[in-house]
């Protein structure tokens, strides 16, 4: 079949690792990248040269849209700007996977998901922490039946704070949808995968106690939350815990999960990337590598989940598939942010019926 032709709209960070990524696998090329910000097209050139690979380079996603033969779009942009990224391309038949979250606000994801619903192509959320390796295998043996009954679900994010980006956009909550919406919308889609149940109630503890305390930008200091509790009952009976703290860079591993039920427990550890499995009755403890290749590695700062999407996106577009992580899911771990967001403000538990879900 012929090569895949993708255009990347956003050459930041998550741009470049998408551009890499791609061209580990055959049967895709990257013809054509949009960015308005002149050094991250330049980045984007390089990066093509490098690789060997001639581009065609834009200011303005409108014209890459106008002029490039494209068969599907990446889009990378700062969380703000997708609703209106996304707008004319949903007019389109192009397959599109577009960088989390969805939206920053309910209102743009819902009719971005309205015009998801009508949209020809394949249209996928860029949920990367699904398809990291140990989290994928943890959630085979949980569909297995390994711990019996799911009835506890814990997720921790210890990490470093948020990186500089261009712009500053990632400082300011307006921008990002708030750290609840902007980081852990991911997780929020990984309760929701693990439970294969819906939130009914989110609870959320969190502050701005390190990070960005000391910076300013045009006279305003940011205002993202650096760490949170976040625990979440859903409607099948499991409840989940969201721990995370953004100054942490101390943390032996970035990412922790246990998946606990009636039977025993499941936990995975990333990057150490082994899975361990844990029995009740008889008591036993299992760890295993989960082993991913060095080249898929250091494509990208994901445990190689970004490859991992890459290669899910592309077979559901040759077999005309529906995409794993819909426009519905994405609006669903937005939703849940900006309940947990909500409950920070306020103190106060929110039940997501309150968002009308």
């Amino acid at each position: 079949m012929n090569d895949l032709r993708y255009g990347v709209i956003g050459a930041g960070m998550m741009g470049l690792e998408h551009m890499r990524n791609l061209r580990l696998l055959e049967g895709v090329r990257v013809t054509a990248v949009a960015d308005p910000h002149a050094a991250s097209r330049a980045w984007a050139s390089l990066a093509a040269q490098e690789a060997g690979d001639p581009i065609s380079l834009y200011a303005q996603p409108r014209e890459m849209l106008a002029r490039e033969a494209l068969d599907a779009v990446i889009v990378s942009t700062p969380n703000a700007t997708h609703a209106s990224i996304l707008q004319p391309i949903l007019e389109t038949d192009l397959h599109v996977l577009v960088e989390k979250p969805l939206c920053t606000t309910l209102d743009d994801a819902r009719r971005t998901v309205e015009a998801a619903d009508r949209h020809g192509g394949v249209f996928w959320v860029g949920m990367e922490y699904r398809y990291m390796p140990p989290v994928a295998r943890l959630l085979e043996e949980l569909r297995a039946g390994a711990v019996g009954r799911l009835r506890m679900l814990a997720i921790r994010e210890h990490r470093m704070p948020f990186l500089p980006k261009v712009g500053d956009w990632n400082r300011f909550a307006i921008q990002t949808g708030g750290t609840l919406v902007e980081k852990c919308c991911h997780f929020f889609d990984l309760m929701r995968l693990l439970t294969n149940e819906e939130p009914v109630r989110i609870y959320a503890s969190a502050g701005q106690d390190v990070n960005h305390l000391d910076e300013c930008y045009d006279g305003r200091v940011p205002d993202i939350l650096d760490n949170a509790f976040t625990i979440v009952d859903f409607d099948g009976g499991a409840r989940a815990l969201l721990d995370l703290c953004m100054f942490a860079e101390g943390s032996r591993n970035r990412e922790e999960i246990a998946a606990t039920g009636d039977a025993g427990k499941l936990e995975c550890f990333i990057p150490d990337s082994t899975l361990v499995i844990g029995k009740r009755n008889p008591r036993s403890i299992e760890s295993r590598p989960i082993p991913v290749e060095q080249r898929i590695l250091e494509a990208g700062f994901h445990h190689g989940s970004t490859y991992y999407q890459h290669v899910r996106f592309q077979r559901a577009i040759r077999e005309g598939g529906a995409a794993e992580v819909s426009a519905h899911d994405g609006m669903l771990a937005v939703a849940m942010g900006v309940a947990a967001e909500r409950s920070a403000a306020t103190g106060h538990p929110v039940e997501m019926r309150e968002l009308g879900f």
